[in-house]
């Protein structure tokens, strides 16, 4: 199963950072409106995300929810007919929740960069370091400290939970 190290991190100032992204990347690959559909599941969580110009993805995850870079293992299954999956996956498993959000996607090296502005929570930033096959957990997350610090984020801004949580915890701030 394919393996990251991620963070998440709110973000106060998103043009400042938008900036240093640039400088340390060369800029923005791509800009992505995402639609997550969330679906109940006993472990981990499991998605369906629809782009209006691409494929959509099935996409299940598991990861802790604990502060700071943390592995997360995942699979990914792109889909061509999203509807049927949607209808299926509610009637199943029952949706939790949807989160929309705009994505700017920077890479450097092993690691995508998403400069997120997520509808009724704000800006984050999620870093993906990619481990490659016999890396371990803790160099991607050497990677990914390397970077935060590149970033200027702090250890307080980190996020421990998944969009969807938040949004289930939280009133919204946009």
């Amino acid at each position: 199963m394919p393996s990251n190290v991620e963070i998440k991190a709110r973000v106060t100032d998103p043009d400042s950072l938008q900036r240093r992204l640039d400088d340390i990347t060369g800029g923005i690959e791509v800009i992505q409106n995402q639609h997550d559909t969330f679906f109940h599941t006993p472990y981990g969580r499991l998605k369906l995300r629809r782009f209006p110009e691409s494929p959509a993805e099935l996409i299940y995850y598991d990861r802790s929810d604990a502060p700071g870079p943390k592995k997360s293992d995942f699979r990914r299954l792109f889909l061509d007919d999203p509807d049927y999956y949607q209808k299926l996956l509610s009637a199943s498993l029952g949706i939790r929740g949807v989160v929309e959000k705009t994505r700017r996607l920077y890479r450097i090296g092993q690691t995508r960069m998403h400069l997120d502005h997520v509808k009724s929570l704000g800006d984050f930033l999620e870093l993906e370091v990619m481990l490659e096959p016999g890396q371990s957990t803790e160099e991607g997350q050497t990677v990914a400290e390397k970077i935060m610090d590149q970033l200027k984020i702090r250890k307080e801004d980190l996020v421990d939970a998944a969009y969807i949580d938040l949004l289930e915890s939280s009133d919204g701030i946009d």
